[in-house]
């Protein structure tokens, strides 16, 4: 009859380590293959920047009225946009095993006119393990834009998403399926706003200038080429944390797979400021846009039914039910987080400042701090509508004297959810609105 082997307790001890080494070089094997195979597709399937004729990049900025590759021709960005999704399916599964370790995701999300370019310097001007990219869903919006002047809702917040992600991970490509005219070999002198990224006009990023080609949004800093997006990512791979600063997501829902991808680690920091100060903003800065509104304040009543009276209400809407679901701290949202208000940031700048990469889990360099001394304190001279340097206390009050009390009132009629959300009062009279010593900002703590 068959007897089972006896085995002494030290034999035991001495093969159970042994089957638990072997296990292990098995699994280590296992996932250097699979690192092996994902390096393989990390690598920026955009090819290396070789000298360019004029008229070849010229071809790309300026493209002729003959040209094969029409709009007729081409297909839709949407298309190539899901196109580029079905392609990248597999490769997006086993990249989901790849964490970037270490590396922080900040994406800093407002409307506009609440004071975003001047906060995102907070991060632009961080220093040398900083990647920030000024509003790079500008594209995006410019692709998907309807001919009534909106957007297409439905398309557009998958489409921000996708870039975001493709954006937080150092892949351009996403992107590319946005920018007109098409890059060119990864070659484009058309990003909008890349000189707001300093990243995006230091070594190496910023290559040699060619001879007859235009680049509206041109590095002011020194003198470079069109944008090679794969040295762009490159570089961007080489930075330990990552910003992009955005005015163009409408609900914070939406982007809710970036914080449950393994492979980022996001804050979101949700910027908010008066919208009484911000219609105020608008009105100079867009002020073709905001024209009835301009009529409005000279003569006659708010028609509170007119669409532009309803589109202020579902901005209004818009930022609330984001800021609510953010507040709430769903376990998505959980330490990812963070309401800040414009209002503060002026008065306080350092402190929310420190806040702010405390909440980021970044240091908060010397750099940045030296920036915030010196652009918090401009003279009048400098600070203009667009500018990133502000006399912050001034900014503060300067829309109460700008803005007539019954277009106030309108805001307060159909923003005021919002408003009361954010610590906002009401102004009662014409009289309490211009009267500086009454403080329209209520203390409140959203942490």
């Amino acid at each position: 009859m068959w007897k089972p082997i006896q085995v002494c307790p030290r034999m035991r001890f001495k093969y159970t380590i042994f089957l638990v080494f072997v296990v292990a070089l098995v699994i280590i094997e296992k996932e250097n293959n699979i690192i092996s195979r994902v390096s393989d597709k990390l690598t920026p399937r955009q090819t290396p920047q070789t000298p360019l004729q004029a008229t070849i990049i010229a071809s790309v900025a300026v493209p002729r009225q003959n040209d094969s590759r029409s709009l007729l021709s081409q297909p839709d960005p949407g298309f190539r946009h899901m196109k580029r999704r079905l392609e990248n399916f597999t490769e997006q599964a086993e990249l989901e095993r790849l964490p970037s370790w270490g590396k922080k995701h900040i994406l800093l999300l407002a409307t506009t006119r609440t004071g975003s370019s001047f906060v995102g310097e907070f991060f632009n001007q961080q220093g040398d393990n900083m990647f920030y990219l000024f509003e790079p869903l500008w594209h995006v919006e410019r692709a998907l834009t309807l001919e009534t002047g909106g957007t297409n809702a439905t398309a557009a917040g998958p489409a921000y998403r996708d870039v975001l992600q493709g954006l937080f991970l150092c892949d351009f490509t996403p992107l590319e399926d946005f920018i007109e005219p098409a890059p060119l070999e990864h070659v484009t002198p058309s990003l909008f706003r890349r000189e707001s990224s300093s990243s995006l006009c230091e070594e190496p990023v910023c290559s040699p200038v060619v001879k007859g080609v235009f680049e509206r949004y041109r590095c002011r800093t020194r003198r470079c080429g069109p944008l090679n997006l794969t040295m762009a990512s490159e570089s961007c791979s080489q930075k330990e944390h990552r910003a992009i600063k955005s005015v163009r997501v409408r609900q914070l829902e939406t982007l809710r797979p970036l914080a449950e991808d393994p492979r980022l680690d996001v804050k979101f920091i949700q910027l908010v400021r008066d919208p009484r100060a911000v219609l105020a903003s608008r009105m100079v800065a867009f002020s073709a846009k905001y024209k009835n509104w301009k009529r409005w304040a000279v003569d006659g009543e708010v028609p509170v039914d007119d669409d532009e009276v309803r589109k202020l209400k579902g901005n209004c809407d818009n930022i609330r039910l984001s800021a609510e679901v953010g507040l709430k701290q769903p376990e998505w949202l959980r330490d990812r987080y963070m309401l800040v208000r414009y209002e503060d940031i002026a008065r306080f700048p350092m402190r929310k400042a420190t806040e702010m990469y405390q909440f980021a889990g970044i240091p908060f360099t010397s750099k940045v701090k030296e920036w915030i001394l010196k652009n918090t304190q401009a003279s009048k001279e400098v600070s203009g509508v667009y500018s990133t340097q502000k006399n912050s206390s001034e900014q503060v009050e300067k829309w109460r004297f700008s803005i007539p009390f019954k277009l106030a009132q309108v805001v307060q009629k159909v923003c005021g959810p919002t408003m009361k959300l954010f610590g906002y009062k009401f102004a009662e009279s014409k009289e309490m609105l211009t009267d500086k010593s009454i403080s329209l900002i209520a203390e409140k703590n959203f942490s």
